[in-house]
């Protein structure tokens, strides 16, 4: 029955992480305009994170910068972190784009 119940959990868990990536890639490619973290936000982190950054299967994200800096936001998004809820896989946004996306979400205070 344990066996049964964990692998579930890997399963709903793999799912919902790999819908994180929204299915929407560009590679690290500075395919967006400077200052436009916040469609590459809707693109690949709203499903996990909400549209208005409330959180759903990730954390909320409306006070980031309040509890980490630039670096540590974008740290987060090149490699991961583990968490309570799962986790969260790196590597989802690369480049120019995390970088956007960290130096947004640190405004967010």
């Amino acid at each position: 029955m344990q066996k049964c119940l964990s692998a579930m959990i890997g399963i709903f868990l793999t799912i919902n992480l790999s819908a994180c990536g929204n299915g929407s890639s560009n590679n690290g490619n500075n395919s967006t305009s400077a200052g436009d973290a916040e469609t590459i936000f809707n693109q690949k982190c709203s499903s996990c994170h909400g549209q208005n950054l409330e959180g759903n299967v990730g954390p909320s994200l409306k006070h980031a910068g309040s509890d980490l800096s630039e670096k540590e936001i974008l740290t987060i998004i090149e490699k991961g972190k583990s968490g309570d809820k799962g986790g969260m896989p790196g590597g989802l946004i690369k480049g120019d784009d995390a970088k956007k996306v960290a130096k947004w979400l640190s405004d967010k205070k």
